[in-house]
């Protein structure tokens, strides 16, 4: 059975831990759909590579009847016929927003941003960007901790 380097620093420092369920409060009072919210939170986490991520957002999104095909999808969600815009447009900002290192230019070029704006208000931007940085605070944490999927605080 693998196990962590040591205890997700996230719980090793009980004040990060207060400061982490602050923002998740925030994210879930800007109005993105809890399911959204897992579903960027997974893709994510497949690009990051974080198993204790990917498996904690699949089962969330699995407790939340979201169909075998789309989960499946998310990896290529922009081949699969199963998210709507609104979501695309979320997609590919958590895309972007994770890849910077691979951009040659802006992160988030004009387009993007218009048409994430199309879809969502300035509150729910927010909390769409502050899910996209939390995730991946926890991706790099879990990373170099080696933690494994299926841990129960995940």
């Amino acid at each position: 059975m693998m196990q962590a380097r040591m205890t997700n620093p996230a719980f090793v420092l009980p004040d990060a831990m207060k400061g982490i369920g602050g923002i998740f409060k925030a994210v879930n009072a800007g109005g993105v759909s809890p399911e959204l919210q897992e579903i960027v939170g997974l893709r994510i986490s497949q690009i990051n590579g974080c198993s204790a991520c990917v498996y904690a957002h699949h089962a969330n999104l699995v407790k939340a009847d979201q169909s075998g095909e789309r989960i499946a999808a998310v990896a290529a969600w922009r081949e699969a016929p199963f998210f709507d815009d609104a979501e695309r447009a979320a997609l590919a900002l958590a895309e972007a927003v994770t890849r910077l290192a691979d951009l040659s230019g802006e992160a988030v070029d004009d387009r993007l941003w218009d048409q994430v704006a199309d879809h969502f208000d300035e509150k729910q931007i927010a909390g769409l960007l502050m899910l996209i940085g939390v995730t991946n605070m926890f991706n790099r944490l879990n990373a170099a901790i080696k933690e494994p999927a299926g841990t129960n605080w995940a």
